[in-house]
């Protein structure tokens, strides 16, 4: 067993590989979202959800149709009933000794037909129902689709941001280093002191750690992806692109909830439950009515084999069943009291749903705005913080600034470009929240 499921997870491995062989590295974030609903499990799953429900569909269709069977039997049998019969003894003693039975065969095929001619509705009511649970079952299929795009475009800014933030840690560790670089020839030169050349070395050791850990953050948030893609982990995928730093169209949480109401698949969904819900009580309400259906049969019956196509011995029926339930021992009543229930349940489940995603909206307005706040006030720290930086390495040329000036002017940019990429993701990332809340795409 255990060489069983080596064998499976390096075959997993290898079509892993190559599959993803011949894919580009480098996506744009619509490429991405493009190729994880292609190949994300969960989607695959609601699709085959939805064709389970097709095949629903026709199986309740069936209950209007004919049933038509083909019938056939061969039986070698010994009745021993007449001689069971009352009033025999009645007979002759010389016919009563000749009545003995013995074994014959018995040869039958023919065809039966059975057509339901009133159902009260019921076979109506369960092909409407079974429609309206296809219609949710594409609905889902939708949801599984936003649902994993939010995911892929979370996942895709991290990676961008990740990518980015290495670049800005990695600069700030060429400019540790020039400026390390620049202490050591001053302090061989006798215009610096010790202290300073040192201070600078234990600056472009921390910058080192800072750009490991940058380094992983890029790694976990390339595996991220990757799951979403279904490639392997440690495959080399780029993002491409920017962050998105366009404001809402409308910062009306009775407007946007509106418009939500009427995408948003959840919402969708809930209302044909609420319709299911429906159709489900009528459906347990036909139980208790009127049922007729047409019952027919024609075939042959003969102990000879030679007289199987005799006409003489066809045989035939037609008749017309009625059913009327008159007690059930109250399951009929119970089937109506849980579809009551089960109606009401979905009303308030969609009730809540829809007061969630006026939450939701909320939540992703404040969370744009306060990133919006974030990006316009880390802009300007950039811009003054690169001048106080070159300022200090100007004045430290020629002595008139120490280390520790300099530590502190790279120290205050490397937080304000920190900032700036963390506002810039979190307004992209709260952007997509609100289109997803929307019902929209996430992405533009």
């Amino acid at each position: 067993m255990k060489l069983i499921r080596i064998f499976i997870i390096l075959a997993s491995v290898l079509f892993q590989a190559a599959a993803a062989e011949g894919e580009k590295a480098a996506l744009t974030l619509p490429e991405a979202v493009e190729i994880a609903v292609k190949r994300y499990p969960d989607v695959e799953k609601a699709r085959a959800a939805e064709d389970q429900l097709k095949g629903k569909i026709r199986e309740v269709r069936a209950q209007a149709m004919p049933e038509i069977n083909l019938t056939s039997f061969a039986t070698r049998l010994r009745d021993p009933s007449l001689l069971n019969a009352s009033g025999l003894d009645k007979f002759p003693e010389e016919l009563r000794r000749e009545l003995v039975p013995v074994g014959v065969n018995l040869f039958d095929y023919g065809v039966s037909v059975k057509q339901p001619l009133y159902t009260a509705g019921k076979v109506g009511t369960a092909l409407r129902l079974a429609k309206i649970e296809a219609e949710g079952s594409s609905v889902d299929v939708s949801r599984a689709e936003q649902d994993l795009s939010i995911s892929v475009v979370r996942a895709f800014y991290a990676l961008l941001w990740a990518e980015r933030n290495l670049e800005v840690v990695t600069g700030t560790l060429e400019q540790k280093k020039a400026h390390a670089e620049m202490a050591r020839i001053r302090f061989k030169n006798g215009v610096a002191t010790e202290v300073d050349a040192l201070r600078s070395e234990v600056q472009v050791a921390n910058s080192q750690a800072e750009v490991v850990q940058a380094n992983n953050a890029v790694r976990q948030a390339r595996a991220l992806l990757n799951h979403y893609l279904l490639r392997p982990i440690d495959f080399p995928t780029k993002a491409l692109g920017e962050f998105v730093e366009k404001p809402p169209e409308s910062t009306d949480v009775a407007a946007l909830a509106k418009e939500a109401e009427r995408r948003r698949p959840e919402l969708m969904r809930l209302r044909i439950a609420e319709r299911s819900a429906e159709a489900q009580l009528q459906l347990a309400r036909a139980e208790s009515r009127l049922k007729l259906d047409l019952a027919g049969g024609y075939g042959v019956t003969s102990r000879l084999p030679e007289n199987l196509f005799n006409r003489d011995f066809v045989r035939w029926n037609v008749g017309v069943n009625m059913t009327l339930p008159v007690f059930d021992g109250f399951k009929r009543s119970g089937m109506v009291w849980q579809a009551t229930a089960y109606q009401r349940q979905a009303r308030l489940e969609r009730e809540k749903v829809e007061q969630r995603v006026r939450l939701d909206l909320r939540q992703a307005l404040d969370d744009l705005a306060a990133a919006k706040e974030t990006v316009i006030a880390a802009r300007a720290n950039v811009q003054q913080a690169e001048k106080v930086l070159s300022m200090m390495q100007n004045n430290y040329k020629y002595g008139a600034a120490t280390t520790l000036d300099i530590v502190d002017a790279q120290t205050a940019l490397a937080v304000a470009r920190s900032n700036l990429l963390r506002g810039l993701h979190d307004h992209s990332v709260a952007r997509a929240t609100m289109r997803h809340a929307m019902g929209l795409t996430p992405w533009e």
